[in-house]
């Protein structure tokens, strides 16, 4: 994989859009009907593609559903979990904290409303685009590494709450080679329920991730 590069003349592409489409293929549906944990895993080195901008995602964390109280789901059906409790495959994106988006995809067969939260990609295309839509002057590092950060700089909103993955401007795709890494597993972060299930995954190493 290219390095991403931070220049004085802007933001360079490590792969093109026309490239980065050639490269990969969009992931079927029925790579979502796995349980939580495996699709959390197989994630990692995907790339999350919304309209001109494009990540590979680095970092996930698996939402079981059922006992898992630090899941949405865990309340119930409502309003703005119903995604959660359908079909797979599809965007479930929320507001929290009353600034911040974040994107989850919801797996495994419909009623069992269990999920992956997107923690953090590696830029690839779009990055100007990114860095306006963030207003970020500093180190791509810090462009897409965290749930709220990267939704923004990929501009998705609650707006695709409940699109399929698999079509129209926000897709999930794999590289039809895929690139060699290791996977680090840990505790998920940022919540305080379930805190120790080892259910955070990482590219190990990755300088995009959350946190290390």
């Amino acid at each position: 994989m290219l390095p991403v590069r931070y220049l004085p003349d802007g933001l360079i592409d490590p792969w093109p859009l026309p490239r980065l489409r050639a490269a990969t293929s969009v992931v079927p549906i029925r790579f979502y009907y796995a349980p939580a944990i495996e699709v959390s895993r197989s994630l990692l080195g995907c790339v999350l593609l919304h309209e001109q901008t494009a990540g590979m995602i680095v970092e996930t964390e698996a939402y079981l559903g059922g006992d898992d109280l630090a899941a949405h789901s865990a309340r119930g059906l409502t309003e703005r979990t119903r995604v959660i409790f359908g079909p797979p495959g599809r965007a479930y994106v929320y507001f929290i904290y009353g600034m911040h988006e974040c994107m989850n995809v919801v797996t495994e067969p419909a009623g069992s409303a269990s999920g992956v939260l997107i923690r953090a990609v590696e830029p690839l295309s779009g990055l100007k685009l990114m860095a306006e839509r963030r207003r970020w002057t500093g180190s791509p590092r810090g462009l897409t590494n965290g749930p709220g950060k990267l939704t923004q700089a990929l501009g998705i909103t609650r707006k695709q709450y409940g699109q399929r993955l698999d079509r129209g401007a926000l897709t999930i795709r794999r590289w039809k080679t895929p690139p060699p890494f290791e996977v680090e597993v840990t505790p998920r972060i940022g919540i305080s329920e379930c805190v120790d299930l080892p259910l955070r995954f990482v590219w190990k190493d990755n300088p995009f991730v959350s946190r290390h």
